[in-house]
């Protein structure tokens, strides 16, 4: 066979081998090490070859040689081996197939692992600044509106539920990515009797991918993952852009030290927050590379391609790597994040907030129908904003007015109690609202729950390590 021309050596080979060098190297010596021993098992190899082999493994320096391994990993460590040990049948009945397909789901494992643990993090720390802000009123939006009295703590709950949300979705997916496409073959199967659910195991997998090809053609195990994280993206990208807009002059809800914050040079009574910038516009990327990664699959053959098996997935480790910055720069935000109390409730008081709160009171308590109770709190804020009446100072009389043919009784009291900025974070009841005792309960759950993906996801990289000493072990090799 021809040696590779130089520019596709240098445009296509080259690269793609220093990037599994760096990045899948350490998976496809743990592979050929699971090879050795089925080999051993199989009677394929003797025991003598079986123990020069596995040392051979133990230390491992690769380099593209177009000339000498073609610039290919896996021949690359094949000659590796050869160059010290003697045996004909090293690599019989082998393919680099499922041999990348595996080192590749290995890697995505592990990078998966990082992101939930990275996840988990950002949740926890959420989580206590939400803890200590379920008291703090604040103007809640629809619309870009002021609409309904919340607090920092109830608007963070909601961050940190999402947050599992996106935890939750990782957990369920990681099961795709805990089958092992080892001992498929090229595309349909091997010749010699592979045990392919022990050498899932070596390897640290919890079975073998039960179809052949679907070992070597699918990425529908990065495909979910990469959903999983443009999703998540989405969401704080919400987020992110709600910080912005509370930390404009105009809202002056939150503030960040000096330290992880910009100011105009043109502008100089400005301070900007150029990291929530920043974490917004990285987020895109993550919906890209999940694009990048379906385009670069969609309309290729249902098998073993290039295209599959290198160019789609050639975004994976940015998009793992995107992520872990997000969530760093996120958590930095959150853990010096400040809360402008006063800000924040002089915005509540100059708004009439409680509308809904006095429509409810005029059904409840004045037995004026729903709708109707609706259109006369609707009347009454109007006239009031024309008069110039803040919601602070009610207007019993004019209440009355409007509501000709009602009887409204100390309809002064009714207006207080309606416009009241503290009593409206604690009016609602229900599970899931702005109470600070609701928002204390679920936020309680979340730590609890925090705790469990935490060590869930320790668990399966615990797993993993010691089925790999395991592997080092059966070889001699510790």
């Amino acid at each position: 066979m021809a040696v590779p021309a130089q520019v596709w050596d240098e445009e296509v080979l080259g690269p793609q081998f220093a990037y599994e060098a760096e990045h899948l190297l350490p998976w496809y010596v743990a592979i050929e090490k699971v090879l050795v021993l089925e080999y051993a098992r199989l009677g394929v190899l003797p025991p003598d070859q079986v123990q020069a082999i596995g040392a051979r493994l133990a230390s491992v320096e690769l380099g593209a040689d177009r000339h000498r391994n073609m610039s290919d990993i896996a021949f690359a460590l094949e000659q590796h081996v050869t160059e010290a040990v003697q045996s004909p049948a090293w690599h019989v009945d082998r393919s680099r197939n499922d041999m990348q397909a595996a080192a590749q789901v290995c890697a995505v494992r592990d990078w998966t692992i990082s992101a939930a643990l990275d996840t988990v993090h950002f949740g926890q720390t959420v989580e206590v600044l939400a803890a200590k802000s379920t008291r703090m009123p604040m103007p809640g939006y629809t619309h870009m509106q002021a609409a309904q009295v919340i607090s920092p703590g109830f608007y963070l709950a909601a961050l940190g539920e999402e947050t599992l949300l996106a935890l939750r979705r990782l957990r369920s997916g990681y099961d795709e990515l805990d089958a092992s496409p080892l001992g498929a073959g090229a595309m349909s199967g091997q010749e010699l009797a592979w045990d392919r659910e022990r050498m899932a195991h070596l390897l640290g997998f919890a079975r073998a991918q039960p179809h052949a090809l679907v070992s070597v053609a699918s990425r529908g195990w990065a495909l979910s993952v990469a959903a999983n994280l443009c999703g998540y993206g989405t969401a704080l990208s919400r987020f992110a852009t709600d910080l912005m807009a509370w930390g404009a002059g105009a809202y002056g809800f939150i503030d960040l030290p000096d330290a992880l914050s910009g100011i105009s040079s043109a502008m100089p009574q400005k301070k900007n927050f150029p990291i929530l910038e920043r974490i917004r516009g990285r987020s895109a990327h993550l919906a890209g590379h999940h694009a990048d990664l379906a385009l670069g699959l969609r309309a290729t053959p249902y098998t073993n391609m290039v295209e599959v098996s290198k160019e789609a997935g050639a975004n994976l480790l940015p998009l793992f790597g995107t992520l872990r910055s997000v969530l760093r720069l996120f958590t930095t935000v959150v853990e010096h994040l400040e809360f402008q109390p006063g800000r924040m409730r002089a915005a509540c008081e100059r708004e009439y907030l409680g509308g809904f709160t006095l429509a409810n009171l005029l059904t409840l308590r004045c037995g004026v129908a729903w709708r109707e109770a609706q259109v006369l709190a609707g009347r009454y804020i109007v006239a009031a904003m024309e008069r110039g009446l803040p919601p602070s100072t009610p207007d019993g009389d004019l209440l009355a007015r409007l509501g000709e043919g009602h009887t409204i009784d100390e309809p002064e009291q009714l207006l207080a109690e309606a416009f009241d900025v503290d009593r409206a974070l604690y009016a609602k009841t229900t599970a899931g609202g702005t109470h600070p005792d609701a928002v204390g309960e679920l936020l309680a759950a979340h730590r609890a729950e925090y705790a469990d993906h935490a060590a869930w996801w320790q668990a399966r990289r615990d797993g993993i390590a010691q089925a790999l000493s395991g592997l080092d072990a059966e070889l001699g090799l510790s």
